[in-house]
């Protein structure tokens, strides 16, 4: 079995984020970029389902500037057997990246898609089941578990309520949550193993996706810094200010 495993250059977590002067957009001068983190959670489930001989290839694949290869060679040093690059300096929307997907699926003809469930930048949640809908295939969300036996993918998910478990026939589309796994870390030798790995580096304009944006950035601002919390002396008091003062009541 095949897997396609999606993945996305953001700023560190760890990196305080910055705003550009003039509001522009987000500031990545000498900014430290590194692999999503649910990103990072779908790569290590192809690769167990791999070591646990589920999965016989796992194909990673990103679309990016130059310097998102870095992020591809980490998924490779993790275990992924090649790579896929789809070269861009543009900023692509979710619907551009889904259809961009789908053309490397429609080529690679993969059984199983892992996606992150978001990624931490945009926080949009919508390119795995935007893809889902232009592949016509089914889909689980939000995945802390997954089994796969018989041409089935069985997944809990996590939802509002609680966990919710779904059977699915594959091919099929899956988004990793935060507790699908615990990623590991690249070790040395493998490291240096990635860099002969196979990277297929190709440009967006000759796939013939229209990545057009569809929506337009007006200004980014940094949130207000929060006040300092004041005590009260009674739940009257209390109340007097929610009331009058904050107004949420």
């Amino acid at each position: 079995m095949k897997v396609l495993v999606a993945v996305k250059r953001v700023i560190d977590y760890n990196v305080k984020v910055r705003v550009k002067p003039d509001h522009s957009d987000v500031d990545l001068t000498n900014v430290k970029m590194a692999m999503n983190p649910f990103c990072e959670i779908a790569v290590e489930e192809a690769i167990q389902l791999k070591e646990r001989g589920v999965a016989s290839e796992v194909v990673a694949v990103t679309i990016g500037p130059k310097a998102a290869q870095e992020q591809l060679r980490t998924a490779l040093a993790l275990g992924a057997d090649r790579a896929i690059h789809l070269e861009t300096d543009e900023r692509v929307e979710s619907l551009a990246v889904a259809r961009l997907l789908k053309s490397v699926i429609d080529e690679e003809q993969p059984e199983l898609v892992l996606l992150g469930k978001q990624a931490i930048d945009s926080d949009n949640n919508q390119t795995g089941q935007m893809l889902a809908a232009l592949m016509d295939w089914p889909q689980a969300t939000f995945a802390s578990r997954v089994l796969i036996e018989d041409g089935k993918a069985t997944v809990t998910r996590e939802i509002d309520g609680g966990l919710q478990t779904i059977a699915l026939d594959l091919p099929a589309i899956i988004t990793s949550d935060l507790r699908l796994n615990e990623p590991r870390y690249a070790k040395l030798p493998d490291i240096m193993k990635a860099k002969k790995k196979p990277l297929d580096v190709r440009s967006v304009a000759d796939s013939g996706v229209d990545i057009a944006p569809r929506t337009r950035l007006l200004r980014v601002e940094m949130p207000a810094e929060r006040q300092a919390g004041e005590r009260v002396e009674s739940v009257d008091a209390l109340l007097d200010k929610l009331k009058n003062e904050a107004k949420v009541i």
